[in-house]
């Protein structure tokens, strides 16, 4: 088990060095994807954990990232905390929030529960109007700056502000499938998967039902708030435009593209995100650039692609082995 764990540590490290030397050799465009892409990846993985592990359904996703942004916005401005412990803030104040309405949750289920969450991601973004220190509709700067000049030193000189975002995004979205991915092979994921598989059974064999599922929505809840505060980062703002109804729904159909129960599937998913509004632009620009066009695309691929993905891949895409039934002959 711990070669096992080893090994996994060096694969994810190896990975993550790849990606960081490859921002060398791609343009600045190419650099705020990748940093978009591993932001989404820290989402969509938080919609698995929660939706895929757990069997719990969030709708309001998008308003537990608008309160890792704002938090980390406030406390970098305020209390001018580096921006890392900022994001820790972040990530800490959507946890508390995602334990309290975890504590309301656990007694939910079904529609009830995404019917909460959704008046959850309607209602909270609307507050930030109502509150002169969140900013109001202009919202609240998060400039963290450059990099820090030795780390410009040492890659040659050339060190983007992009690159700066690319590199935090992609550092805290492997340490994030990393974690994930050793947690549900815990005896918490063990917990998840037989509380979501058969209630009562889990029930009968002693495990705190209730309990579970606060811990899984307040972790879920964290990793939203940490891709909030990316997000903010990327912006350099954090408005409640930002964080509006339709990011929970992209969130979630990106777990749906990449498999409620897929974590690797979350780059998949991520990927697809970042992709549909360059390829609108470019159907727009080819159909003469109508804004019409422009604006309702997106919102049409990405709901066809979640139709068919729900119809003919529910699992995401992976590969799928025949379960042996028995001994043919």
């Amino acid at each position: 088990m711990r070669k096992s764990k080893s090994m996994s540590a060096l694969i994810f490290l190896a990975v993550g060095i790849f990606l960081l030397i490859a921002s060398n050799f791609v343009d600045e465009l190419r650099v705020y994807q990748g940093a978009q892409v591993a932001v989404y990846v820290i989402a969509i993985s938080s919609i698995i954990l929660l939706t895929g592990f757990s069997g719990q359904i969030s709708l309001g996703h998008g308003a537990l990232m608008a309160i890792g942004g704002y938090a980390a916005a406030l406390s970098y401005i305020h209390w001018h905390v580096p921006f890392l412990a900022s994001f820790i803030i972040g990530s800490f104040s959507a946890a508390v929030a995602g334990f309290i309405l975890g504590l309301a949750a656990a007694r939910l289920s079904g529609p009830y529960l995404a019917g909460t969450t959704l008046a959850l991601a309607v209602g909270l973004p609307s507050l930030a109007n109502q509150f002169h220190v969140l900013g109001g509709e202009q919202g609240l700067s998060f400039d963290i700056g450059e990099a820090p000049m030795w780390i410009a030193h040492k890659t040659g000189g050339d060190f983007t502000q992009y690159k700066w975002f690319f590199w935090i995004s992609t550092i805290c979205a492997i340490t994030t499938i990393w974690f994930i991915k050793n947690l549900l092979q815990s005896r918490y994921g063990r917990t998840w998967k037989a509380v979501r598989g058969n209630p009562s059974a889990a029930a009968l064999s002693g495990i705190n039902i209730g309990q579970s599922k606060v811990l899984a929505f307040t972790l879920s809840s964290a990793l939203a708030g940490l891709s909030g505060a990316l997000l903010a980062m990327l912006l350099g703002l954090v408005a409640p435009m930002a964080f509006t109804l339709t990011l929970s729904f992209t969130i979630v159909t990106g777990a749906v593209l990449a498999g409620v129960t897929n974590l690797t599937g979350s780059i998949v998913g991520a990927l697809v995100l970042v992709v549909i509004p360059e390829l609108t632009d470019a159907v727009a620009t080819h159909l003469g650039g109508s804004e019409k066009i422009s604006a309702n695309l997106p919102g049409l691929i990405t709901s066809a692609l979640l139709i068919l993905t729900v119809l003919f891949a529910p699992n995401g895409p992976q590969l799928h082995k025949r379960k042996k039934v028995g001994n043919p002959s």
